[in-house]
């Protein structure tokens, strides 16, 4: 019999990519009390919103092209009740055209669902740029977009 020690690190205690290090982040707006590197960063608790009400996008800009293995995903609405639609894309190195990963909608109801959480195993190489586009009311009532955590692994 073969046997072997696995590691079995999860999203919730493996770091990921350190995004700080690797790329540049664009994004559309900013509310000042809520910075994107506060979603970017393990262990923060408040995440990042948007200054602006409507459609929102958050750009990863990678140095360097990177090998993506999953990506986790946590939203968070404690105050109105909304139906949001985000979508994932990529930009591998070799093309100037964006790849869907993955185009999802769902609805908060405070205060009984305030979070969507999302892992999604992906086996993406040469990634040189991810995208991230939210809009956080399809009804169109002039929501702010939030992101509480985006990790790459």
């Amino acid at each position: 019999m073969r046997k072997q020690i696995i590691n079995q690190a999860s999203p919730a205690t493996h770091t990921g990519l350190d995004l700080e290090q690797l790329a540049q982040i664009e994004i559309t707006s900013e509310d000042e009390a809520f910075p994107i590197e506060s979603a970017l960063t393990a262990n923060k608790v408040e995440g990042w919103k948007a200054a602006q009400p409507g459609e929102q996008v958050i750009r990863i800009m990678f140095d360097t092209p990177q090998k993506i293995q999953r990506v986790h995903l946590l939203f968070r609405e404690e105050e109105k009740e909304r139906s949001q639609e985000f979508l994932l894309r990529w930009k591998p190195e070799s093309d100037a055209s964006y790849r869907e990963i993955v185009r999802q909608q769902y609805n908060f109801s405070p205060p009984q669902t305030t979070e969507e959480s999302e892992e999604y195993t992906v086996n993406l190489d040469a990634v040189s740029a991810l995208e991230l586009t939210i809009n956080p009311d399809i009804n169109g009532r002039g929501a702010y977009a939030s992101l509480a955590q985006l990790q790459l692994i």
